[in-house]
């Protein structure tokens, strides 16, 4: 599990390339271009480092504060942000037939979480390739429905919008109220929330399904079946948990036909995915759901997309793990065994990410004193995930909105950690021990 010295400051690199242009947008949305009204430059920071982690948490409306230049440019960092700075970078050098080196090829891996640098290269072209025609799909299939509603051109820009956003589980809207009038719209429900689940997958899930579209299941790789099985376990789970905890609350999902019921927990359970849409206000929801809402954001999407959290990776190993502890057994799952390199990692970023969140839920709760502790606690898990769900500020705002200036700089940090990872961010800020050679005496500790 030890790090290469390479490895440590090419996590480094990618963490202080996403402050630097989320610094960036922040000076280019505080422009009059690009903003209908003066912001303040914390609140363009805010708004460019949602963007660039695909978070979705927003202190300005995107749709009223922004005009569409602000738009395009805001669609702009959601785009970056889900392919990578680095992965857009290299695929642009391509285009000019420059030849990429080791150290980007080490970076780019990085950016990716693609196990090796052979063949990493060849990777981003089929995954840039395939993003841009999903979303294309998208924007089509979302543009046709608005159309009946609007102006072809604007049906056009809130299609493609929206694509992009739902795919690279960002959750920022150009409409006012966000998708609060498409509750019952079945139609734009399932292509979101279909966007969502792949866009939320992993990039190297996606291309082997595709490679393997033809084969059967069995000769997917360990990586792809769990990522496949946690995320439909999670998703049936957490939509069952919505549906029986909301089920009877007036203020929520109660006085909805059992149909509109059932589609808006799996839409709420799916952007628990790392999407930040809605449609309903979350502020109605029990305190039990949103305690366990926070827990499936923290466990988050798979590897290597556009989700942020934990990963159903790193959760998934951890309970196969238990579970063969148990038995006493070999760690071993579909007839594959789990490397102890890999155990240590999923125990490492789990405690890591338990110890990081916990600090961060203490330090705003003591600073936002007269918040509830479940809605503090709910939007710091939305951060750290990057999902950008939230009970809102009473209007068409974050919760985040209502925060002081050192909360807002918390959650920023939470943010931009999640889109590179806690494990990535960690080995970022700390120094690597230097290998001695000294062999220590073991000792025994009862637990």
């Amino acid at each position: 599990m030890r790090q290469t010295h390479l490895d440590r400051k090419s996590v480094r690199f990618l963490f202080i390339g996403y402050i630097s242009i989320a610094l960036f947008g922040a000076f280019v949305l505080q422009t009059e271009l690009m903003s209908k009204k003066d912001i303040s430059f914390l609140d363009a920071l805010f708004t460019s480092a949602s963007a660039i982690s695909m978070t979705g948490l927003i202190v300005k409306n995107t749709a009223i504060d922004f005009t569409i230049y602000g738009q395009i440019f805001i669609l702009l960092l959601i785009q970056i942000g889900g392919l990578g700075y680095m992965g857009l970078g290299i695929f642009f050098y391509l285009l000019i037939r420059k030849k990429i080196g080791f150290n980007e090829r080490n970076i780019l891996k990085e950016s990716l979480i693609y196990p090796n640098m052979e063949g990493v290269v060849d990777f981003l072209k089929k995954i840039v390739i395939f993003v841009f025609v999903v979303e294309i799909i998208g924007a089509v299939l979302l543009s046709l429905k608005f159309a009946l509603e609007m102006p072809l051109n604007e049906a056009i820009w809130h299609g493609f919008f929206h694509s992009v956003s739902a795919f690279n589980n960002a959750g920022f809207t150009t409409f006012e109220t966000g998708l609060l009038s498409y509750r019952s719209d079945l139609w734009v429900n399932f292509v979101i929330t279909s966007l969502v689940i792949i866009g939320g997958i992993g990039y190297f899930v996606l291309l082997e399904l595709y490679l393997f579209r033809k084969k059967r299941i069995g000769s997917l790789s360990l990586h792809t079946k769990i990522v496949l099985s946690a995320t439909v376990i999670l998703l049936v789970l957490a939509t069952v948990v919505v549906f029986l905890f909301e089920y009877s609350n007036k203020n929520s999902i109660g006085e909805f036909s059992l149909f509109d019921k059932i589609l808006s927990s799996y839409f709420i359970s799916v952007n628990y995915r790392t999407s930040g849409f809605n449609t309903i206000d979350l502020s109605t929801l029990k305190d039990a759901s949103l305690f366990f809402g926070s827990l499936f954001m923290v466990i988050g999407g798979g590897p290597g997309g556009t989700s942020g959290g934990l990963k159903v990776t790193t959760v998934a190993v951890l309970l196969i793990y238990t579970y063969w502890v148990i038995k006493n057994g070999r760690v071993r799952i579909f007839n594959y065994e789990l490397s102890e390199d890999t155990i240590k990692k999923a125990f490492v970023i789990t405690v890591g990410s338990i110890a990081y969140m916990t600090i961060c839920v203490i330090i705003v709760s003591l600073l936002e004193e007269e918040t509830r502790f479940i809605n503090i606690f709910f939007e710091i898990s939305s951060a750290f995930a990057t999902v950008g769900v939230s009970v809102g500020d009473g209007g068409s705002l974050s919760l985040c909105a209502l925060f002081g200036d050192y909360s807002k700089i918390i959650i920023i940090i939470l943010m931009i950690s999640g889109r590179i990872g806690i494990f990535a961010f960690l080995i970022s800020i700390f120094t690597q021990e230097k290998e001695k050679y000294i062999k220590y005496p073991q000792a025994k500790v009862y637990l």
